[in-house]
């Protein structure tokens, strides 16, 4: 026994010196990797740096050029440094998404100076990705609770569902705002629309439980089933933008709402819209409820505060969501005239390629030219399939 404990004893000896070895080099890649994060943080800096200067002469050459603009004689050449201007921008933007960003005021208050950006695409992407799979499953488990508070009546079951909204938008406002600072144009009344539904929550979690809350709770909870069927819907359509649009290379990878506008996302807006605005109104019918319950005696302060924040939420997703379609009609006719350019420029190439063949017999430059105009317009063509 005390010889196979030696041999056991001696192996461990063995075995720890060649993973000391293999620690050794562990501690060499460490070090490296630790030199290497510091020139990382080197370049940021200087990058960052580079890209204010960049923008601060931007907005010096933008000035001189409104003292320039009016002269005839330098219209051409004005036109000309304004749209390199804006392409310039574009790259700087591109840059930016790359680059660490200072967080929002809402940001710094919650969660101090912390830098919470993404640099990676990939890395933006699954958050995002992870951000659509939270709001999925927590509408499921808010959908669950509604149906059964409309067949059950418990108060607790009732608490739990109001602090459920509280969590999942107080949680929603926080995501949305690292989006925004890696980059997402999520529209400003949509990031509105959720604080003041983390208000709205609040209110309705203290509500008290008299027979005004009575009254309105079973038409609530069906509004509830019916927002979170909608939000389904949404979520379907948004998680197919984004992977369609990030499979064609279009998009940013922490886009919500979609600017880039395709006739394949219009098929599939279109059949959005309806039950959106069915919600919207389902909202301002809910505003006029609470108003009149607002007259019972037995009413509390938090009825008439709950009637304005519907009203109000109401107003707003319905005139945000109708100033969209008009855009978005305008990006299709603009897409569609890109298109039809690119095709009447490649058919008119090719019609001229085959006048020439009688003239060149062997063809060798003109077909390579009409080759690279297909490469060119395919793209356009594949955006609008």
């Amino acid at each position: 026994m005390d010889l196979d404990a030696d041999t056991d004893i001696q192996s461990c000896v063995k075995d720890f010196d060649d993973l000391s070895d293999e620690f050794k080099s562990l501690a060499t890649l460490h070090k490296q990797y630790v030199q290497k994060l510091d020139e990382v943080a080197s370049l940021q800096s200087k990058c960052v740096k580079e890209l204010n200067h960049q923008r601060y002469r931007l907005g010096i050459i933008k000035k001189s050029i409104k003292k320039s603009a009016r002269k005839p004689e330098c219209k051409e050449t004005v036109e000309s440094l304004e749209q390199n201007m804006i392409r310039r921008k574009a790259d700087l933007f591109e840059i930016e998404q790359a680059l660490p960003k200072k967080n929002g005021l809402y940001l710094r208050i919650i969660l101090g100076n912390v830098n919470v950006s993404i640099l990676n695409k990939d890395e933006k992407f699954r958050y995002k990705d992870e951000y659509e799979k939270f709001k999925l499953i927590i509408n499921g488990i808010g959908l669950l609770i509604s149906i059964g508070n409309i067949f059950m009546n418990s108060r607790v079951l009732d608490l739990i569902f109001m602090f459920l909204l509280v969590w999942y938008y107080c949680t929603l406002t926080i995501r949305e705002s690292i989006l925004k600072v890696n980059g997402s144009k999520i529209k400003g009344w949509w990031r509105m629309h959720h604080f003041l539904s983390t208000a709205l929550s609040g209110v309705l979690l203290i509500w008290p439980n008299n027979s005004v809350y009575y009254s309105f709770r079973s038409q609530f909870m069906w509004f509830n089933v019916y927002i979170s069927l909608v939000q389904f819907l949404q979520f379907r359509y948004q998680r197919g933008c984004l992977y369609r649009l990030r499979a064609l290379g279009e998009r940013h990878n922490m886009d919500i709402t979609i600017e880039g506008f395709h006739s394949w996302m219009w098929r599939g807006l279109s059949f959005l819209f309806p039950f959106l605005f069915i919600g919207y109104f389902f909202q301002l019918y809910n505003s006029y409820v609470l108003y009149q319950l607002s007259y019972d005696p037995n009413a509390t302060w938090q009825v008439p505060v709950l009637s304005a924040l519907f009203l109000v939420v109401s107003l707003g997703n319905i005139i945000t969501t109708v100033a969209i379609i008009p855009q978005k009609l305008r990006e299709q006719i603009k897409l569609k005239s890109r298109v039809s350019s690119i095709h009447k420029h490649f058919y008119g190439h090719t019609a001229n390629n085959s006048d020439s063949k009688a003239d060149n017999p062997t063809g060798k430059s003109e077909p390579a030219n009409a080759q690279k105009h297909v490469g060119d317009g395919e793209p356009e063509s594949k955006k609008t399939s």
